[in-house]
């Protein structure tokens, strides 16, 4: 008992002590509408796509996309490589098989026959034409994607709409099912 009250009399005066460490300011809170929707530049996606087809990678800087420039650059520059390479390839067999028919036989082919310079021409020239498809393939991608992601960007995406898994007890089994939930909250 000796000890209760001199503990009960100091929080008693601790918790009666006032005090002000700061000076209280008046305060106006404004209130965010969060149902209120941003604008809409129905004109972003056409102008990404136009920048892409006048340079490729342009139309993935216009949308804060940089990542996605060397990945452009990367295809395309692959895609014409392989182009180059395999034109230069049937033009040398080309050119050789033309002066095989010439009469001359000094080459640096010299140790194919006729048959196998016209397979060559044939497998390169497929593979030119391939390559030049895959270069034309990657420019229209690119100018797709920059399309997509601007159109992408304007999309409403907010903690009000949500998708989640869900397990619950089937009633007549009492397995659990697996199912999707999508949710809206107003």
């Amino acid at each position: 008992m000796n000890k209760i009250v001199p503990i009960s009399l100091l929080f008693f005066f601790i918790g009666t002590v006032s005090l002000f460490a700061q000076v209280k300011k008046d305060t106006v809170l404004v209130v965010k509408d969060t149902s209120k929707l941003q604008e809409i530049d129905p004109l972003t996606p056409a102008k990404a796509a136009f920048y892409s087809a006048i340079l490729p990678g342009l139309g993935q800087a216009y949308n804060k996309k940089y990542w996605k420039i060397p990945l452009v650059y990367g295809a395309i520059g692959t895609s014409l490589y392989f182009y180059i390479d395999n034109n230069n390839k049937y033009r040398d067999y080309r050119r050789a098989y033309k002066r095989r028919l010439e009469g001359y036989n000094d080459d640096d082919y010299q140790f194919l026959d006729e048959s196998r310079l016209v397979a060559g021409q044939k497998f390169y020239q497929r593979n030119r034409d391939l390559s030049a498809l895959f270069v034309v393939g990657f420019y229209v991608l690119n100018i797709i994607d920059a399309n997509v992601d601007a159109a992408l960007i304007q999309f409403n995406v907010n903690e009000r709409l949500s998708m989640r898994p869900e397990i619950y007890p089937n009633d007549v089994t009492f397995r659990p099912n697996v199912g999707l939930t999508f949710n809206y909250q107003f």
